[in-house]
């Protein structure tokens, strides 16, 4: 999905192009691309354009920015989104397209002069014209090229770029916290005047003007839902509350309804040893992570970086089970390597059995399989003859065994099961010591890259307190 912005400028033309083209920003330049101008003279032919039109004052540029959701998309894809929709939308504009990736969020940036070079007219833009070409032609690329899209319709469903990165982090708004407390408000309201009474215990203030608008208390503006929900509208919640009533006189919905209770912040714990050398180093690539592509960054960092979630595992690992010291690990390992030999003894058991049974497993099996192949010998179809003699073999060794079929049906059943679960069982005890011999050899190389990222950090920083 790409979220569209676009802002016209009255600056200067070279401090816009040089930011739109900047190095740092786009892999050295690879990231960029020019449309009906030539690279290094961008601002010249531009500036000539202006003149030869006498449109020199003014509006001198339009910059705009296509925002991607994190992971959703590489910067290739998004240099190739820009193009198209810059040749579409844009055509006869001397514009710069420059994708930068030292962000978390890969975005493109689009700058175009403000004067169209083929007919001399200037570029506007308004709400109608924004949605009706830049948003539509935007979202279609984006649908053609296998990308989600945010939502469509109409402007007044638009959210803020704040609102969707945070909702595309998973990360709570002001205006999702309201519809969730407007949603349960209505359902434990007996009439209007009690929904009030529930918004304001649960934080919000009330205004009671054309239309109903809440603010938590301190925040500075009122937001008004009932724009993009008829539901939360006076009239559309009190048809809610109203109808929640009668459904509950009807037996359709139940008077009371279970919430779980609240439970109170809870402090991260204190972590010591191994998890703490894990909680540190995964900050670390955390940070380095939030450049999707960083500019400067050694093929191991790099790797260490896409590891990021193999090392989450091993902490998970570490902390579900209170391994901090080394010996703390050699008791797990001993714990562990003790349960094992117990469930690999407990399958040789059931393999002896199995074998024991083998011969009446094997007739069940026969017995069972072979059946529609006796029915068809019996119905005089040549070529059955070895399966028929197959079938009633089988058949005459159960009958000598004097155990009824459904019986041995279920303890074969039940000894299969006790195999798989054993079998389960012993793959989980060795896949955890697998990670406890895995996390002793890694701890040696994350302390040295630790190490070794903090001085590189150190030296950095000591050269900008020289500058």
């Amino acid at each position: 999905m790409a979220v569209t912005k676009i802002l016209a400028r009255k600056g200067r033309l070279d401090i816009g192009i040089n930011y739109v083209l900047n190095g740092d920003k786009t892999e050295e330049r690879v990231l960029t691309a020019h449309l009906n101008c030539d690279p290094g003279r961008e601002c010249r032919q531009m500036l000539d354009t202006k003149r030869a039109v006498g449109k020199t004052d003014g509006v001198q540029y339009y910059h705009m920015i296509q925002s991607f959701k994190p992971g959703e998309i590489t910067p290739e894809l998004a240099l190739e989104i820009a193009k198209e929709f810059t040749q579409e939308h844009l055509p006869g504009y001397e514009t710069v397209i420059g994708v930068h990736v030292d962000r978390e969020h890969i975005h493109a940036h689009i700058l175009f002069n403000s004067v169209n070079a083929d007919t001399g007219e200037k570029y506007h833009s308004n709400a109608q014209s924004y949605y009706s070409q830049i948003r539509g032609i935007s979202d279609r690329l984006c649908r053609e090229h296998g990308l989600s899209v945010i939502m469509q319709g109409e402007s007044a469903k638009a959210v803020s770029y704040i609102e969707w990165l945070r909702q595309s982090r998973g990360q709570p708004t002001f205006h999702s916290m309201l519809e969730a407390d407007l949603r349960t408000a209505i359902q434990d309201a007996n009439d209007l005047g009690h929904f009030f009474l529930l918004m304001e215990h649960k934080g919000w203030e009330i205004s009671h003007g054309n239309r109903l608008g809440f603010r938590l208390r301190g925040q500075e503006r009122f937001m008004y839902p009932g724009r993009k929900n008829p539901l939360f509208t006076e009239d559309g919640i009190r048809s809610a509350i109203q109808g929640n009533l009668e459904d509950i006189e009807a037996g359709r919905r139940p008077a009371v309804i279970y919430r779980p209770p609240f439970q109170p912040y809870k402090k991260y714990p204190k972590y010591t040893g191994f998890m703490a050398l894990y909680v540190h180093y995964l900050y670390v690539l955390g940070k380095i992570g939030q450049r999707q592509y960083p500019p400067r960054m050694t093929p191991q960092l790099r790797q260490e970086v896409m590891k990021s979630e193999w090392y989450r595992e091993q902490f998970a690992f570490l902390r579900d089970n209170a391994i901090a010291t080394q010996a703390d690990m050699a008791a797990f390992q001993t714990r562990t390597e003790e349960t094992l030999a117990t469930l690999t003894k407990q399958r040789t058991i059931l393999n002896v059995r199995k074998k024991k049974r083998r011969w009446l497993y094997a007739a069940l099996a026969d017995a069972e399989a072979l059946a529609p192949a006796k029915a068809l010998y019996e119905e005089g179809l040549s070529g059955m003859e070895t399966e028929f003699a197959r079938y009633m073999e089988a058949v005459a060794v159960l009958a000598r065994c004097g155990i009824p079929r459904d019986r041995l049906m279920t303890e074969k059943a039940e000894m299969y099961e006790q195999l798989a679960e054993t079998n389960r069982q012993i793959r989980a005890e060795r896949k955890k010591l697998a990670l406890c011999r895995e996390i002793q050899s890694r701890l040696p190389q994350i302390e040295k890259e630790i190490e070794k990222i903090e001085t590189k950090d150190e030296v950095i920083r000591d050269d900008d307190r020289r500058r």
